[in-house]
């Protein structure tokens, strides 16, 4: 099990470099109504009262809250019940769908809207209230609602706080991420403070369009995440071009086959082994981090959260021929291993045949 400080580097590497924006497109809309009001409403001499970063810091703090609360209880949830790979993908995918009908509801395609999750009356009451009121606390408000409004990456990094099995694990990856997304909000909230007006009745056009282009993204992460949108073949230069040290022939005449998990890919991800025989797969890392380190087969409903530095093995039985898929947790990133029989001897010529020649 990855310790609490991995897990944090994990969450703050995910939120930086694939959270940021598709948080952003379906919390933003949360953050202008917060800040956005607040630079047309408040006077000059309140906002310098306020001080330059106190909405901005008041909203990523709580939200920074929220979401390390939900990491804790998630990771106790996981001590008890470990969710597969097809749950995840399942997951990700119903994400996708529910980003792609908020998105067309902000495009105001009236068909979609009987299908678009509503909160409670109650709730929605109380959302408006807090985003009209001009308090400072009301960003810190709507910061905390953001646990309730999470994007396709959040709900991987939420499944992987489930796979830590720890409360203190579940906590650090989903605090790291929340710290990896907040340089964005803090870019958007600012920009939003100085430019409210310029954006006024434009915001929402723009977010549609990027949570839309997000939900195209986390529909295609839930499909190679459960092994249902297979790696395209690979070119024949690039199957050649896989080290020789990668697929080994054991004594016993099993095989081992080794990949390297790089922060942003896995390396060879293109390999050909041999049918029929055990197969070992050795999963080598170094000083990696980022949804790599988050590693799954699909068909074996394998799961693996990867050490920084180290070799995790998996055991893939005796293949018959055909494809075996992996994948990072958050269907980023794979490869694939292709099974073949091995090719039959040429037959030998017989002295016999030799002389008769």
């Amino acid at each position: 099990m990855a310790s609490s400080t991995t897990l944090l580097v994990t969450g703050v590497t995910t939120g930086l470099f694939a959270g940021g924006a598709s948080c952003a497109a379906v919390q933003g809309g949360l953050l202008a109504g917060a800040v956005g009001r607040r630079a047309t409403e408040w006077s000059a001499e309140a906002w310098e009262r306020s001080g330059l970063f106190v909405p901005v810091g008041a909203f990523l703090g709580a939200k920074l809250v929220s979401h390390t609360l939900l990491g804790a209880a998630l990771g106790l949830v996981g001590a008890a019940v470990q969710p597969g790979p097809r749950t995840q993908a399942g997951l990700l995918i119903a994400a996708g769908v529910l980003m792609v009908l908020f998105a067309l509801d902000m495009f105001e395609v009236r068909a979609v809207r009987r299908f678009v999750p509503r909160p409670p009356a109650a709730w929605g009451r109380r959302v408006r209230r807090s985003a009209k009121s001009t308090a400072v606390s009301t960003p810190a408000v709507l910061g905390f609602l953001t646990v309730l409004i999470p994007c396709g990456v959040t709900l991987s990094v939420e499944l992987i706080a489930v796979t830590s099995g720890s409360a203190l694990a579940g906590a650090a990856v989903m605090a790291g991420f929340v710290l990896g997304t907040g340089p964005l909000f803090a870019v958007l909230g600012f920009f939003l403070r100085s430019a409210a007006r310029l954006w006024q009745g434009r915001l929402t056009l723009v977010t549609a369009v990027v949570v839309l282009v997000v939900a195209v993204w986390t529909l295609g992460s839930g499909l190679r995440l459960g092994g249902w949108w297979p790696t395209a073949a690979p070119p024949a230069a690039a199957a050649a071009a896989v080290p020789s040290e990668t697929v080994v022939t054991n004594p016993d005449g099993g095989q081992t086959i080794t990949v390297h998990a790089r922060t942003n890919s896995y390396s060879p991800a293109v390999i050909t082994a041999k049918a029929g025989v055990p197969t070992t797969l050795v999963v080598a890392t170094n000083g990696t981090n980022g949804c790599v380190r988050s590693f799954v087969v699909p068909d074996l409903g394998v799961q693996k959260i990867l050490p920084v530095t180290g070799k995790t093995t998996v055991d893939l039985g005796t293949r018959k021929p055909g494809a075996l898929e992996y994948t990072c947790g958050m269907g980023m990133y794979g490869g694939r291993i292709t099974f073949q029989e091995p090719a039959a001897p040429s037959p030998r010529t017989s002295p016999n045949q030799e002389t008769a020649s």
